[in-house]
């Protein structure tokens, strides 16, 4: 009977879901000793690093995924940490055969990768992806978002991620922060404190941009979303090069100098091969019910 409760209680906690990693603690092989005595369990975990930030919310969990089993009136939980052995087989198991530092995101792929550009700053294309990646996620598929705006960083903060938030590493690769059910990279999430300001040149930022595809562990996504800096610089020529598959949407608002160059973005995406899906007027004049039209911020 004592060890059929064990296992009743090692198929509860083993069905807890990592916060980072999005899956089952059982597949992750982060179950140890799992014992029942009389109505006791005690429940042994292995935590994929120290000071993993998920710790006590996978604690908490596991504590109330014991405690849910019937004839268990007590839970003991034992945190540990996994030894380099083991993270060297989760990440093998995490890469699902793909050799280190390998974009996961190629041709075959299949995540829809769809960059969100604009010709020119200012025209709400930051606020339009991170709003499109939340509603997105609210509507249940798995969301990706790349804040390839390096110089102008802003993903974190309208997301809501708090200051100083870092990915955690396991070994080589990085797990992004989730936030509203988005997985979220950005370099405002590397810099120190006090930090504000990244001036690179294109090197340093074909560097980042590549890292970020393929260090970063996103898992299984249905979408990634990039959010691209304004113009035809660098990045938007790199990530031609990287994922010339991509689809891109172009963000503008009625204005005359914003819409001329928009059309720019969309010329330098098809000469890499990517493809325009769409473009929005952000900011435009609205219809009243009356029929006038409200131009609030003017054209």
């Amino acid at each position: 009977m004592t060890g059929d409760l064990a296992d009743a209680v090692r198929h509860a906690v083993g069905a807890v879901t990592d916060p980072e990693l999005r899956r089952p603690l059982a597949d992750l092989d982060m179950l140890r000793d799992i014992t029942v005595d009389g109505a006791v369990a005690r429940v042994g975990i292995a935590l994929t690093i120290v000071g993993c930030p998920a710790a006590a919310r996978i604690e908490s969990d596991v504590h109330a995924a014991a405690a849910s089993v019937p004839g268990i009136e007590s839970v003991e939980v034992a945190v540990g940490v996994m030894t380099p052995e083991e993270r060297r087989a989760l990440t093998e198991r995490l890469r699902d055969g793909r050799a280190p530092r390998q974009m996961p995101f190629g041709p075959d792929s299949l995540t829809r990768v769809i960059a969100v550009t604009s010709g020119k700053g200012g025209v709400g294309k930051s606020s339009l992806t991170a709003n499109l990646a939340v509603a997105l996620a609210a509507r249940g598929r798995r969301v990706g978002l790349m804040d390839a705006d390096v110089h102008g960083f802003s993903i974190p903060g309208l997301l809501g991620i708090a200051p100083g938030t870092q990915p955690t590493r396991i070994d080589d690769l990085m797990l992004p922060p989730v936030a509203h059910d988005v997985k979220a990279i950005s370099i405002g999430m590397f810099l120190r404190e006090g930090e504000s300001v990244v001036a690179w040149r294109g090197p340093m930022l074909h560097r980042t941009v590549q890292q970020f595809l393929t260090d970063v562990f996103f898992g299984d996504l249905d979408v990634l979303l990039i959010d691209m800096p304004p113009g035809t610089g660098d990045i938007a020529i790199t990530l031609g090069q990287l994922l010339p598959h991509a689809e891109v949407l172009v963000v503008t608002t009625p204005q005359e100098a914003a819409s001329d160059v928009a059309i720019r973005s969309g010329l330098v995406a098809r000469q890499t091969g990517q493809r325009v899906i769409g473009v929005v007027e952000n900011m435009a004049a609205l219809t009243l019910p009356d029929g006038t039209v409200l131009d609030l911020l003017g054209t």
